[in-house]
């Protein structure tokens, strides 16, 4: 499949609309130069574009398959992997002491769209491993450290993260794996996980696996579950891979899509395991983690819908079918319902881009601020992580679905890969914390400040509407109405109970993600152009206009929910 890195409207939105130029500003930052964005990106794009783009559709056709005991990748993807290590792609963010770039998030956000688009299920493997470095950093001892990290720094080694069982979904603390000390510092980790993504594979030489586990003495629940790191080779004297340890995968899954991303079901017998953090902490070590993900499958959802609608526009631009009305191209582009459905497509993925990028931002100043600063720029991004995830995930899937209809029949067919794409990143809603999990998270612990960090939020939005206000006053004033609504919406969830909070967290986080873009998008028609205008024209005419809608759901509260009972429902 052709890709075409949208490098020119990923910096657009660095320097105009999230002002990530501030990074460089900071002592932690100080590399983080435009030059240095710019050529980061550049080569990126071209190892997205050139090497993991032509081989996507080997691994829809082709899935990674298991043979004799061992995962065997789709064809061509070891070579495009050992591309990415090669380039130091998944150290990117790493610390230099470990090999490392030290370079912000952010700039691995925009790497990661890219990748991506190009090739999701290959993009997986190295997400993966990035989430297991920031965990390791943070909770593992220096002796694991200085082992594990250079390796999986330089991705000669990938990592996995192993929390999920068959009868503990999202309910982690249901889990049965158990961990036994061995009065050595290592311990035996018996047990069985499912959903491993790419918990087994011939593209690096060691697979690293984080498992949650419990000690004989652990309590029921989350609190009383251990982190272990469980490689499927134990290192020998010198850090090579040795001895295989006693773990497997017992087999793969059959998916929708994503056919090139192996997912294990995997087997630990006694494993040799060391442990991450604290006795019974496994869970807030695990986090850290899981928070890197999140925003990473937000990503995910985004490179999808930059790579479906490339290929949708492409498709409109050469297809004749019928008179049009309007426009001069004699294709499909020119029928007004085709432009209703590209205008709606490119809409979303900008908005679901700047969303993406501004959390990474956030986060990467809370790294680089101390003090009150920092401690605000966390709350920012901790706040924006579950509607970059959701929201992300959901625009993937709306407008790889809208790139499907813009094929027509066509993309039914699986030959012209529009398919692909709404196969792949269907899974993205689920894992890493199912949508719905994410804006429960966004409605409770995301406000246990009073809704502090979301009030921020609104006051930015105001001041775009006030600064849009004299070259723009229509879209300032529809803005401005806007984030009052959501403000007073926020207000009423606050002061809401726990489960009438829960019935509205998805229509509160859709439009707060709306009410966003039409932020972000405002911003962008400021900074650019009669293009950029007509976008955000667009967006906040046509799309943000659901928000209301969305917040007179909010509340209604739990109870339309709970009208019918199960016996109702099953009549």
């Amino acid at each position: 499949m052709t890709y075409a890195p949208p490098i020119r409207d990923m910096q657009f939105t660095l320097d105009k609309v999230i002002g990530a130029d501030r990074l460089a500003e900071t002592e932690l930052f100080a590399d983080a130069t435009a030059d240095t964005s710019e050529a980061i990106l550049t080569e990126a794009g071209k190892l997205a574009a050139e090497v993991l783009a032509p081989v996507n559709r080997n691994g829809d056709l082709t899935p990674a398959r298991l043979e004799n005991g061992v995962v065997r990748a789709s064809p061509g993807f070891a070579e495009a992997y050992q591309a990415i290590a090669e380039g130091g792609w998944v150290g990117m963010n790493a610390d230099p002491e470990f090999g490392g770039m030290g370079l912000p998030m952010t700039l691995t956000t925009a790497v990661g769209e890219m990748m991506n688009s190009a090739c999701l299920s290959l993009a997986l493997n190295p997400l993966m491993t990035q989430g297991q470095i920031e965990a390791l950093e943070h909770h593992a001892s220096d002796e694991l450290k200085a082992l594990y990290l250079p390796k999986l720094t330089s991705g000669e080694w990938t990592g996995t993260m192993n929390l999920t069982e068959p009868q503990a979904g999202s309910d982690v603390g249901a889990l049965r794996t158990k961990a036994e000390p061995q009065g050595d510092g290592t311990y035996k980790v018996t047990g069985q996980k499912i959903y491993i993504s790419w918990g087994d594979h011939d593209v690096a030489e060691n697979i690293c696996h984080l498992v949650l586990a419990r000690l004989p003495d652990g309590v029921a629940g989350t609190k009383g579950i251990s982190l272990f790191l469980v490689p499927k080779f134990i290192p020998d004297e010198n850090g090579n891979p040795g001895v295989a340890n006693t773990l497997k995968p017992i087999s793969l899954e059959h998916k929708l899509g994503l056919h090139g991303s192996p997912t294990a079901v995997m087997e630990f017998e006694e494993a040799t395991g060391w442990m991450v953090g604290p006795e019974h902490g496994g869970m807030a070590a695990m986090f850290t983690m899981m928070n890197n993900a999140r925003l990473g499958v937000g990503v995910q959802g985004l490179g999808i819908a930059e790579g479906a609608y490339q290929k949708a526009l492409a498709y409109a631009l050469d297809r004749k079918q019928g008179k049009s009305l309007a426009g001069d191209t004699g294709t499909i582009l020119d029928h007004a319902d085709v432009r209703r459905m590209l205008m709606q497509m490119k809409a979303l993925t900008h908005a679901a881009r700047s969303i993406c990028l501004d959390t990474a931002f956030s986060l990467d100043m809370a790294r680089a601020t101390d003090g009150d600063k920092a401690a605000k720029w966390k709350a920012r991004g901790a706040f924006l992580t579950p509607i970059a995830k959701a929201f992300g995930t959901d625009v993937g899937s709306e407008v790889a679905d809208l790139g499907i209809q813009v094929h027509g029949g066509m993309g039914f067919v699986e030959e012209t890969g529009a398919a692909q794409y709404a196969r792949d990143v269907r899974v993205t809603r689920i894992y890493e914390g199912t949508n719905g999990i994410q804006a429960m998270d966004l409605v409770g612990r995301k406000l246990m400040d009073g809704g502090a960090a979301a009030e921020g939020l609104l006051g930015e939005i105001e001041a775009t509407a006030k600064e849009a206000q004299e070259a723009h006053s229509d879209l300032a004033d529809a803005l401005q109405d806007a984030g009052e609504t959501l403000s007073a919406t926020l207000d009423w969830l606050v002061k809401a109970e726990p489960n009438d909070r829960f019935a509205g967290s998805v229509p509160f986080l859709r439009a707060f993600a709306l009410v966003l873009g039409g932020h972000y998008l405002l911003r962008a028609a400021m900074a650019g152009g009669e293009d950029r205008l007509a976008l955000a024209r667009f967006h906040i005419r046509q799309l943000m206009p659901q928000a209301g809608a969305l917040c007179a759901a909010v509340t209604e509260g739990a109870g339309p929910l709970y009208a019918l009972d199960a016996e109702a429902l099953a009549s």
